[in-house]
């Protein structure tokens, strides 16, 4: 592999290792899903806080209905909520629905259905069927958990379920991370806006638009600065617009060519004081290869190239993990799938191919992958059908069909019950 060709894997793991951490705020239960939890997440109270019932039925003592045939008088009622004050004494029941709470002297739950009752009402007697068990149908204090308990982990996505822990938990705030400021910088004198005119020569931007969705989709909050000339003065004065910003995403600029201007643009020589300290500048990736990835002043920079594939595919295998690490999260991301190839594959070279692909599920469970023939960088359409990226790790041989390979699936969100 050419020396100054730097592995993705590297690339990855130098960018992650200086990405700032989001610092935290609180935010109402309502406002929570999707977030990612700041610290860890106790319960204030227990639940149950007492001994309740599992079903409708009747408070007894289990030695009174360990045989059929028991009488009893019922002596009093507990619905949910309300709470009978009296205690249970021998031959006692007291009349119980699902969820309240067992009456002192009482352990067992005999089910409305082994009831034989004279009339629905206290003072009635009652004869029991079946034989119950002691402790049948009574939820003990604690059962889902207990004051102080950690149900909910720092660095977790709360989902759906999580919001609905926290809430039984007694949580009205959840301190989350503040979601990270992305700043979206698309370069070229040939780029417009959706919209606009056309013209010779002219293309209409999507770079900028796909990122903004990737970035809120991965939980963060992105801001398109609008579209830098291919100048230098311009491209510097549009990069300052964006102090304030967590990290800076630049599209195009980042290749060879007489009118890319990043780095020449951006650098201390040219910028001045803060212009960017270069970490790495090409990667051994396809598409991708000239990605940038250095800092203005205490700003990461990310520069994307600037067709649209290279861009969105380098966005979900470096800007993604890149805010994960950012909103302090444990759970990874870029979680890669074992797929089994549907055609054979070329031998592969020097870099590590994404190629785009579909995955579907046979009878079977087992994933089965096929790529498009054609992988040119420019061609968005075949990226939007795509829902996977095969991985060809560099120099990987010829393979057959029927071969696992590994697939990087392509849905990504916060949505999640």
């Amino acid at each position: 592999m050419p020396s100054n060709l730097l592995p993705v894997e590297e690339a990855l793991n130098r960018i992650l290792a200086v990405m700032p951490v989001m610092p935290a705020e609180d935010v109402p239960l309502t406002e929570a899903h999707g977030r990612t939890a700041a610290a860890d997440i106790a319960a204030r109270r227990t639940q149950p806080p007492e001994a309740v019932s599992a079903m409708d039925g009747y408070a007894v003592r289990g030695a009174d209905v360990a045989k059929a045939g028991a009488r009893l008088k019922r002596i009093g009622t507990a619905p949910a909520g309300h709470i009978f004050e009296g205690t249970i004494g021998p031959g006692e029941a007291v009349r119980i629905f699902t969820g309240g709470a067992v009456p002192e002297g009482a352990d067992t739950i005999v089910i409305q259905e082994d009831v034989k009752a004279s009339a629905e009402e206290d003072g009635a007697s009652l004869e029991v069927t079946e034989a119950t068990k002691t402790g049948a149908y009574v939820r003990p204090a604690g059962l889902d958990f207990r004051e102080g308990d950690i149900r909910i982990r720092a660095g977790r996505v709360l989902t759906a379920r999580d919001i609905g822990m926290a809430a039984a938990m007694n949580v009205p705030w959840i301190e989350v991370r503040r979601k990270p400021r992305v700043a979206i910088l698309p370069t070229g004198d040939e780029i417009i806006r959706p919209g606009d005119p056309t013209g010779p020569n002219k293309i209409v931007s999507s770079n900028s638009y796909a990122l903004a969705a990737l970035v809120r989709a991965c939980g963060g909050e992105p801001t398109i600065l609008g579209i830098a000339p291919d100048t230098v003065e311009g491209l510097q004065s549009m990069v300052r617009g964006a102090k304030g910003a967590d990290i800076l995403i630049t599209t195009g600029g980042a290749s060879v060519g007489e009118h890319d201007l990043v780095r020449h643009a951006l650098g201390s020589d040219s910028f001045g004081p803060g212009g960017l300290e270069l970490d790495f500048w090409k990667i051994a990736m396809r598409p991708g290869k000239p990605l940038i990835f250095g800092h203005i002043g205490d700003t990461p920079l990310l520069g994307l190239p600037g067709n649209p594939v290279s861009t969105i595919v380098c966005g979900t295998v470096f800007l993604r993990p890149a805010i994960s690490a950012m909103l302090g999260r444990t759970e990874p991301d870029n979680r890669s799938l074992k797929a089994r190839l549907a055609m054979p594959l070329k031998e592969n070279d020097q870099r590590q191919d994404y190629l785009r692909a579909t995955y579907h599920l046979d009878e079977n469970g087992e994933a089965v992958v096929e790529i498009f023939e054609r992988q040119d960088s420019s061609m968005l359409a075949l990226l939007a059908e795509a829902n996977c990226l095969l991985i060809r790790p560099p120099h990987g041989p010829a393979l057959p069909a029927g071969t696992k390979v590994d697939i990087l699936p392509l849905g990504i969100g916060t949505i999640s019950i």
